[in-house]
């Protein structure tokens, strides 16, 4: 038995322990969870119309260009999951996980909340404030989709579902206001500023067939990255520029100069429908995130799984955008278009014409393999699933090719398609796709090693 008065200075150490731990808690991570249906037990129906609807304004958004677009799909997915996740019992906020994100509003311990309606306000809040430029006619479907699905989810305890659209408003408010020190905030103002002076030079970028002299988005490579492990990520060098026949940068042009020369129909196929040029598609990076979209469709996924997928998959493809830039405007690497005339064939035409920015690396294959990585993470590598992303355009007359559905057993084929779609165009040569196929595998696995779980 312990001396007389051991058990009350036991009992005071425990005390002040306890009182010790509870001081250290750090926000929001061991913040009690609040009362209410947990968010796995809704349906991913708010996030993935949500998402559509996104993919649609990306399309139709005066100046969402690929790198712009991708920005705003890394914010869309981080606020989805940051409305939802005090939710899910067994997930971790991305405060003080992502460069400069030190805290966002906390939900009321022990109120109720519905996760379905948090969601629905964050995503209204974020897609205004993101495509702030959009039609008259855009902004009355955000608010009409708002709308329905607050009918659609809606508690019978009004209280309930006020506090739930005020802490999703929240959540999205703040987050847009983080996104504005990033170095991108509207960045569909700029896609081709007129003071970026093109460097010169043999080997160097010059306009193609498009006639844009100015290259767009020369400076977004400067952008803040939202995982550091990315920031810090070496960047990439190509091979040595030369024309001499012998050489291995000639071997490059010239693997794709020959190739022009005997596309197969289905090859065609594969350029046109990973082409996905801004204004006529939702971009590269909004095709990825169609396709997870597909993937949480197919695997009958819920909010909470729904809303980590999308997150995933936007901070995969917005840094990847970023790193890809940043090695394009170091080396300023001349497109097939340019180096194929001037050392092979001077009359050469490429299947599908350049876009205006460097070549090396491919940012096709740096975000689809991004993005095919955090889906793998989450729902396995063999995972079959069919990409419909363009089966109701209207076939490409000039290329006799019809948009037809794709099928994958795998997240990697689908990548490793992409990249090759640019070869088939003529636009990208095998290092390009290479070295962009490794460092998205390099940038999905930095995204996928924060703490997500708890």
């Amino acid at each position: 038995m312990p001396p007389p008065g051991q058990n009350r200075l036991i009992s005071i150490a425990i005390l002040s322990l306890l009182v010790l731990l509870q001081s250290c808690r750090k926000q929001p991570d061991d913040v009690v969870a609040p009362n209410g249906k947990p968010t796995n037990l809704y349906s991913a129906d708010v996030a993935t119309k949500w998402a559509s609807l996104q993919l649609k304004l990306t399309k139709t958004t005066a100046g969402f260009t690929p790198p712009v677009a991708s920005r705003a799909l890394g914010y869309a997915g981080l606020t989805m999951y940051e409305s939802v996740v005090p939710g899910i019992t067994n997930r971790k906020s991305l405060v003080g996980q992502l460069q400069g994100l030190t805290a966002l509003p906390l939900p009321e311990i022990g109120k109720t909340y519905n996760w379905a309606l948090s969601a629905n306000a964050a995503q209204a809040a974020i897609l205004r404030s993101l495509y702030a430029n959009t039609s008259a006619a855009n902004k009355t479907t955000i608010d009409s989709l708002e709308t329905a699905l607050l009918t659609q989810f809606k508690d019978k305890d009004e209280t309930i579902n006020q506090r739930s659209v005020t802490f999703g408003t929240a959540i999205a408010n703040a987050v847009f206001e983080y996104s504005k020190s990033d170095g991108g905030h509207e960045g569909y103002s700029r896609n081709f500023p007129t003071s970026y002076v093109v460097p010169t030079g043999a080997g160097m970028w010059q306009p193609t067939e498009n006639g844009i002299k100015i290259p767009m988005q020369p400076y977004w490579g400067r952008n803040r990255t939202f995982v550091k492990a990315n920031d810090e990520l070496a960047v990439p060098k190509p091979l040595a520029y030369s024309t001499n026949t012998n050489s291995a940068f000639f071997k490059q042009y010239m693997d794709v100069y020959n190739k022009s020369k005997v596309l197969t129909q289905t090859e065609k196929e594969i350029a046109v429908w990973w082409a996905d040029n801004p204004g006529e598609t939702f971009t590269p990076p909004g095709h990825s995130y169609n396709i997870a979209q597909i993937v949480v469709t197919t695997a009958k996924a819920n909010l909470a799984k729904a809303a980590e997928t999308f997150a995933r998959t936007g901070l995969a493809v917005s840094d990847a955008f970023i790193l890809c830039w940043r090695c394009k405007f170091l080396y300023n690497n001349l497109r097939p278009y340019t180096y194929v005339r001037l050392a092979i064939d001077p009359a050469w035409v490429p299947f599908w014409p350049a876009p205006p920015f460097p070549g090396f690396p491919s940012g096709h294959a740096t975000q689809s393999s991004s993005a095919a990585t955090v889906l793998a993470a989450m729902y396995g590598e063999k995972f079959t699933f069919t990409d419909n992303s363009h089966v109701n355009r209207v076939k490409d007359a000039a290329r006799n090719v019809e948009f037809k559905a794709r099928t994958f057993t795998s997240f990697s084929a689908s990548a490793k398609e992409s990249a090759d779609s640019r070869f088939y165009g003529n636009i990208h040569t095998a290092q390009d796709n290479e070295t962009g196929l490794a460092e998205g595998r390099k940038i999905g696995a930095n995204i996928n090693a924060l703490a997500w779980t708890k």
